[in-house]
C-alpha cells in the first residue's frame, strides 16, 4: 500500500490529493483561475496536517508533468521536487492528457471501442492533444495541433467514436462536425484523477529524476512583447 501526494497544476485548476490503496483520503481544489502560486503551498500543508497525526507516511509525490500551462507546470514541479527532497521519497511524473482520459472514464463514459482525444488549450486555434485507446495506449503521441476542419480525420469513419475532452475541446467543437465525434464538456484535470496512474507508476518503480526532470511543454515558451501605450 502506497501513500501518494498528488499535485495537479497544469491547467486553470490547482489541486492536491492524498491517496492510498485506491482511495482518496483528502483533497483540495480551486477552479477559480490561475491561483497556483498563492494556493498550492497551503493545499500541500493541509494534506500534511491530515497525514501526520494519523501516522500516514508519504511514500511518493506525483505531479502532472505536462503538457499544459508553462507557469502552472513549473510551480507544480518545483513544489513536488522540494517535497521529495524534504521527505526523501521518489517523484512520479504523470502525463496530463492521460489524467483527462482517466477523468472521462471515471465520469462513466467508458467505451472500449472509442478513442479518447484529450485537448489542452494553447494559443489561438492551437491545442496540445493526443489520441488514446481505452487502455491508455497511445494511438497518436501528444503533440501541438493547430485545429482545422480536417483535424483527426484519419481516425474518423472507422466504426469507432472519437471522444473529445478538456478545455481545448471547445475550440474543436466549432470546427469538427462528424457523427463519430462525441464532445464531453466540463472534464477537467484534477489531482483526484491521478490516483490510478500514480499508483500504477509506484508499483512499477516508474520514477523521474528529482534534480533534473523538467515539464513536458511539447513546445518552447514564446513570450509576447507588450504593446506600447501612446
Amino acid at each position: 500500500m502506497a501513500n501518494i501526494l498528488n499535485i495537479e497544476t497544469s491547467t486553470e485548476v490547482c489541486s492536491v490529493a492524498l491517496t492510498s490503496d485506491g482511495m482518496v483520503l483528502e483533497h483540495r481544489e480551486d477552479y477559480e483561475g490561475r491561483n497556483h502560486a498563492l494556493l498550492l503551498s497551503g493545499f500541500i500543508e493541509e494534506m500534511m496536517q491530515y497525514a501526520t497525526p494519523r501516522g500516514i507516511k508519504i511514500d511518493a509525490v506525483a505531479v502532472s508533468i505536462g503538457p499544459g500551462s508553462y507557469t502552472g507546470l513549473r510551480i507544480g514541479l518545483s513544489e513536488a521536487k522540494g517535497l521529495c527532497f524534504g521527505l526523501d521519497v521518489p517523484l512520479i511524473g504523470i502525463d496530463t492528457l492521460k489524467i483527462l482520459v482517466v477523468a472521462t472514464m471515471f465520469g462513466n463514459y467508458i467505451d472500449e471501442n472509442s478513442y479518447y482525444v484529450p485537448m489542452i488549450d494553447a494559443r489561438r486555434m492551437e491545442v496540445f492533444a493526443g489520441v488514446y485507446d481505452s487502455a491508455l495506449q497511445e494511438v497518436m503521441p501528444a503533440r501541438p495541433v493547430i485545429l482545422t476542419h480536417d483535424s483527426f480525420s484519419e481516425y474518423l469513419g472507422q466504426g469507432r467514436k472519437l471522444v473529445f475532452v478538456g478545455n481545448g475541446a471547445e475550440k474543436a467543437a466549432n470546427l469538427i462536425k462528424h457523427p463519430d465525434v462525441v464532445y464531453i464538456p466540463g472534464v477537467k484535470s484534477a489531482a483526484v484523477d491521478m490516483l490510478a496512474l500514480s499508483e500504477m507508476a509506484f508499483r512499477k518503480g516508474d520514477f523521474i529524476d528529482i534534480a533534473y526532470s523538467t515539464p513536458n511543454y511539447l513546445k518552447e515558451f514564446q513570450a509576447t512583447t507588450p504593446k506600447k501605450k501612446i
